[in-house]
């Protein structure tokens, strides 16, 4: 089970922190990346494993801007 924290912002990308206990395999890590990157655009940023097991995984995507829709004349 990934926990989530709150995430982060700058001006172009978005950045959400994860982390994975120490008893998730690579196997089942990547595919619960997978998800969070197919279904809601994420890509990995960055990935600390600690002594124990636990890895700390950063995601990141590209902040979207509201834009104005355009008329229809």
């Amino acid at each position: 089970m990934i926990d989530n924290a709150e995430g982060t912002h700058d001006q172009d990308w978005e950045y959400r922190p994860l982390r994975l206990p120490p008893g998730v395999t690579r196997r089942n890590a990547a595919t619960q990346l997978s998800i969070h990157a197919e279904f809601a655009g994420w890509e990995l940023s960055r990935v600390l494993l600690y002594a124990d097991g636990t890895r700390k995984v950063w995601l990141r995507r590209r902040r979207s801007t509201p834009g104005v829709p355009e008329l229809l004349t």
